[in-house]
């Protein structure tokens, strides 16, 4: 469905661990906006919902909710520290294009 690559688990990991709470997860989601038409977004969330998909990441999970897992399936998440900056960085094979920046795409 959605691969994480280590570096991301190890982000997650990080991120996770700064928040304090067992119970904290990283959520991700598509929501319409961005100069692309859809953007992706990152949460921590302590409430999953009873059909979010939970993808396993190192020693957490990733929680995605079913809209945003039609969006996201086949994606690969990884996390990039460059010129560009730090983020989580998405390679998503059904968007039909991008913006620049990477964080929005139109599936169309």
């Amino acid at each position: 469905m959605i691969t994480i690559t280590e570096t991301a688990k190890s982000k997650i990991s990080e991120v996770l661990a700064e928040e304090n709470d067992p119970k904290s997860r990283l959520r991700m989601f598509v929501q319409g906006g961005g100069c692309s038409g859809f953007q992706y977004g990152f949460t921590i969330d302590v409430d999953q919902a009873e059909d979010d998909f939970e993808i396993p990441a190192g020693s957490s999970s990733v929680l995605i909710d079913p809209i945003s897992a039609q969006y996201l399936m086949g994606a690969t998440v990884d996390y990039k520290d460059d010129l560009e900056g730090a983020r989580f960085s998405i390679l998503n094979p059904q968007a039909q294009s991008t913006c620049g920046c990477g964080s929005s795409f139109s599936p169309y």
